[in-house]
């Protein structure tokens, strides 16, 4: 019996933990990409059905654990407009930048040399009224929002018209 409420108390902290990084309802911040911001010539994308999608926390801090949580989170069209809060939820935090743009312009060092962004290095396109950002794969490809309408892989940074370049994978901080 002991350890039946040690399980139900695991899932309901875990059940805590996927709130509390959860998507806000769409508000100003909110950016639509449109398919005009879209290359889909540049490499293949992949999707996941939801019935596929398990809830998970935020990540944990690390690079691998930031593609982890994107990989765990395939499929998902809850934070659509919100690629800035995913990149950040990846790696276990919230609310430090206003938008992807913001983020671009507040971190560094940035490469914008056309080197190949390193897994879980932060990459930026200047689409849309606030930017876009995702999380590098480590072998030239992308986890992001807006991927065939969903959080996605796309093999190529080039996915998305406008790339600007890409800044250390970190926990989000200013």
């Amino acid at each position: 019996m002991r350890t039946r409420r040690l399980l139900i108390g695991a899932a309901a902290a875990a059940a805590l933990a996927s709130a509390a990084v959860a998507p806000a309802q769409a508000g100003p911040l909110s950016a639509e990409i449109t398919a005009a911001d879209v290359n889909p010539a540049a490499g293949t994308f992949t999707t996941v059905p939801e019935s596929d999608l398990s809830v998970l926390g935020a990540g944990d801090g690390t690079p691998a654990g930031a593609v982890a949580w994107f990989k765990a989170k395939m499929g998902s069209t809850a934070y659509q407009g919100y690629c800035e809060k995913a990149v950040e939820n990846a790696y276990g935090t919230t609310g430090v930048w206003a938008s992807a743009n913001a983020h671009w312009n507040g971190a560094s060092p940035k490469h914008t040399d056309g080197s190949r962004p390193p897994k879980g290095a932060f990459v930026y396109w200047n689409i849309s009224q606030w930017g876009h950002v995702g999380i590098a794969d480590g072998s030239g490809g992308i986890y992001a929002t807006s991927i065939g309408g969903k959080i996605g892989h796309a093999s190529s940074v080039n996915y998305f018209n406008n790339y600007r370049g890409w800044t250390p994978a970190a926990v989000p901080h200013q």
